[in-house]
């Protein structure tokens, strides 16, 4: 059953279907009176900007109304299994376990390219040299490639185990803890009464999106680390009295700041909390519990794998640098 993205009321259906699949009215949530599910009506492009910007609403739409059916304003007269109620039931289940799969199909794609592209990315930063080069291209770097893309491949069902491993308990906590309140069923959200745990991993690629699109553009169009001389750019001190401002401003010089495991460490890590916050329904203190949990199982298999992939010790430093989600 879809939700209302305002307010994760559920709800039968998110649009009606007249005459054309172009005709449609939206439907209107019964709880916050707004429409419940606007995104229906927006193309890709829309979905990829919110998708990047972290709007909470277009993770509620990718999530659980995606796919969803319309109602159809001109139906003929119900036969056969739609005729009883048994055959409702039966054909609801159905199109249950078709969505699911339909679900991981969607992960095990959306896999296939963000690991490919984060395996290009983790490339590009271990071997600069050959990455603005494309004529040094050469077997060795073919199998280097291979052994980065079988890393991250290796990291990133490490991470997905651990988030999902640390989910089961918060989960199972937050329903002892609101059972003891006493909660009614009528108060659960609608996220957590659709939740299925095939979500998370699908939460987790959608977060990733923001950390790969902003890493994929400083791979291909590298920041400038000196002046037009050859110098690095600095900040002047000469414009400012305080020694506690110019040294904060230090901070930014080019030979100090890493772009990469900023965008990598701090905005990915924030993205999957967000995420993960949408599709858990939880306090963020437990968001952030499920992903040190990811981080620290993430870690540890990047610990073994560091010297296979990398080759050398400052190559394999620099892959359990950027090993953070």
């Amino acid at each position: 059953m879809a939700i209302c993205i305002t307010c994760t009321h559920p709800i039968s259906h998110l649009y009606t279907v007249y005459e054309s699949a172009y005709n449609l009215r939206l439907e209107q949530c019964s709880k916050c009176l707004k429409f419940a599910d606007p995104y229906v009506e927006h193309d890709s492009l829309t979905l990829l900007l919110d998708l990047i910007l972290l709007k909470r609403e277009v993770y509620r739409h990718l999530i659980y109304n995606r796919g969803t059916e319309p109602r159809k304003a001109l139906r003929k007269s119900k036969t056969g299994l739609e005729g009883s109620q048994e055959g409702a039931h039966k054909l609801a289940a159905t199109k249950n376990r078709q969505r699911e799969k339909d679900r991981w199909w969607l992960i095990l794609k959306l896999a296939c390219g963000l690991i490919t592209v984060d395996a290009f990315i983790r490339w590009a930063q271990l071997n600069p040299q050959i990455s603005a080069d494309v004529s040094r291209w050469t077997v060795e770097t073919n199998i280097i490639f291979l052994r980065i893309l079988i890393g991250c491949l290796i990291e990133t069902f490490a991470f997905h185990g651990g988030v999902m491993f640390a989910s089961y308990f918060v989960l199972a906590f937050s329903d002892f803890f609101r059972s003891m309140r006493g909660t009614s069923p009528i108060e659960i959200s609608g996220v957590r009464q659709q939740f299925k745990f095939s979500l998370i991993p699908l939460t987790i690629f959608y977060s990733s999106l923001t950390k790969l699109f902003l890493l994929f553009l400083l791979t291909i169009w590298r920041p400038s680390a000196s002046k037009p001389g050859g110098s690095p750019y600095y900040w002047d001190p000469s414009y400012y009295s305080s020694s506690l401002v110019t040294r904060a401003l230090e901070i930014w010089d080019e030979d100090k700041l890493d772009r990469e495991w900023v965008v990598r460490n701090v905005l990915g890590g924030m993205a999957t909390g967000f995420g993960l916050r949408v599709v858990l329904d939880c306090h963020p203190v437990f968001t952030t519990v499920v992903i040190l949990v990811g981080w620290l199982a993430k870690t540890v298999v990047a610990g073994f794998l560091k010297n296979w992939v990398g080759g050398d010790e400052h190559s394999g430093d620099q892959w359990m640098a950027y090993s953070i989600p």
